[in-house]
């Protein structure tokens, strides 16, 4: 595949993280402040400490990472791109009207052949479009944090959404060695975050339940089923040990799981005391800046010794 010319509207982590990961796979990106992204921090320094990371870890030689950023543009104004980009993907705040009022600026100005993409982790993508004329060529595509890492996007279909459209963004994923799925329908948590949410609700429950401390549900997780969760997923689990037994043990732990609609109260109640984790020092467990600093550094660096055992980088 050529390679693309791509836009991303907004600087903040996200937008950063997927104007790098297009730089890094030979595309020329544009990166398009907004709100106060320009003062906020030095953004092509934010960049350069990334890729520095993954030369740092074998993942790209030194030339190759200042080659990426060479890659990398900014600029003021969404008009400044008109004539530039194949593809737009945005990355602003988390509010419906906001994202409405850019897509249909963004209809106006780019060419319609110009795919419009929303980076939106749990808005509609297809109420996003609505004020939009060519709302076929809208459409969700959601990375995860961070999108330079974790392969994962989730590509979601519109009730508008052209087949062109969703097979021009599979293929430009695929071909950044990015692992697309597309959700079919339009669907408040699209896939991962339905299956994420669930895992949440349940681990707040058996804490809340007293069946198990914090440390001991995470620990669960990542010394236990979750080590296999990125070879083995729970279909092919299902299927592997029979749907039989999948039934039984359904039919009999069920009644037991976790079923609320609403927030957890363990949840309320530490907002309520301006317990809210790492910003604050303390959520569900104590966090010092030290363990912070720890656990952020160990995200990313077990992320790519995970990709890179996995051959997924």
């Amino acid at each position: 595949m050529s390679k693309k010319n791509i836009a991303v509207l907004g600087a903040g982590k996200m937008g950063l993280g997927i104007a790098q990961l297009f730089a890094t796979k030979g595309h020329n990106v544009k990166v398009i402040y907004v709100y106060d992204d320009k003062t906020r921090y030095d953004s092509a320094q934010v960049i350069r400490d990334n890729l520095s990371v993954l030369v740092k870890n074998d993942v790209l030689t030194q030339k190759e990472a200042d080659e990426a950023s060479a890659r990398i543009g900014f600029v003021d104004t969404i008009e400044e791109v008109a004539d530039f980009a194949d593809i737009v993907f945005e990355g602003i705040i988390e509010n419906l009207e906001i994202k409405q009022d850019y897509f249909k600026k963004m209809d106006e100005i780019f060419p319609v052949s110009t795919v419009l993409a929303t980076n939106t982790s749990a808005i509609s993508v297809t109420e996003i479009a609505e004020k939009s004329v060519h709302k076929e060529r809208i459409i969700g595509t959601h990375y995860w944090n961070p999108a330079y890492l974790i392969p994962l996007v989730e590509v979601i279909k519109t009730k508008y959404v052209s087949d062109e459209t969703v097979k021009k963004t599979y293929d430009l994923l695929e071909e950044a060695g990015k692992k697309p799925v597309i959700v079919k329908k339009d669907v408040p948590g699209f896939l991962a975050n339905r299956m994420q949410h669930a895992l949440f609700r349940e681990a707040l429950s058996i804490i809340e339940n007293d069946i198990a401390d914090p440390k001991d549900v995470d620990d669960a997780i990542k010394y236990g089923f979750g080590m296999r969760l990125g070879i083995c997923a729970p279909v092919e689990v299902m299927d592997m040990g029979g749907l039989d037994l999948t039934y039984s043990i359904h039919n009999y732990l069920f009644p037991h799981i976790e079923s609320s609609t609403k927030p957890s109260r363990l949840l309320t109640e530490n907002i309520e005391k301006g317990n809210l984790g790492f910003k604050t020092g303390k959520g569900l467990m104590e966090w010092s800046p030290e363990d912070v600093k720890k656990a952020n550094v160990e995200l990313t660096e077990g992320l790519i010794k995970v990709a890179k055992a996995l051959d997924r980088l």
